[in-house]
């Protein structure tokens, strides 16, 4: 995975991040039903959410799935040292990664670890089948230590606006 490109913030003015934050809580809203908590006409509101999806503020839109109600019950953080921190062996490293379905996020991380993968799976044979069988055999990965979540107290996707 390439590291992301630097760019200067958007700059935001308080409708947009209204408009943000109802697009956070409810991507289905029609640009009717914005138009009206924003207290702007339909024309304006549709033009500024081209404008921040043309300039990447908004990434795109997706549901967001109840993972109990799909059985996958374990939640694993999953902290992972590499053998070797070559260019090379770094980017194969997070080419595997991105190639296992099971993990929901990768972050390269400062402290006594490389990296911390947000896992999901069934339960924990099937955890213990990912550790073993996909993990373990991507090159290079030293060590991996493993917490698991017993209840989620908060979980959210939205980013909060001053």
């Amino acid at each position: 995975m390439k590291a992301k490109e630097k760019f200067s913030p958007i700059q935001l003015d308080d409708t947009d991040k209204k408009l943000l934050k109802l697009l956070q809580q409810n991507a289905k809203m029609t640009t009717k039903q914005l138009s009206h908590h924003l207290n702007l006409s339909i024309t304006p509101v549709f033009e500024r959410i081209k404008r921040l999806e043309r300039n990447g503020v908004i990434e795109k839109y997706v549901a967001l799935i109840n993972k109990e109600k799909v059985g996958k019950n374990l939640v694993a953080i999953c902290n992972v040292s590499l053998k070797e921190h070559s260019h090379d062996m770094i980017q194969a490293f997070e080419t595997s990664i991105n190639q296992l379905p099971e993990v929901l996020e990768c972050h390269h991380i400062a402290g006594m670890f490389d990296y911390m993968l947000k896992v999901i799976t069934e339960d924990m044979e099937t955890y213990h089948h990912f550790i073993y069988n996909k993990l373990a055999s991507v090159n290079n990965v030293g060590n991996v230590q493993s917490s698991f979540v017993m209840r989620e107290i908060k979980s959210g996707t939205a980013l909060y606006f001053d």
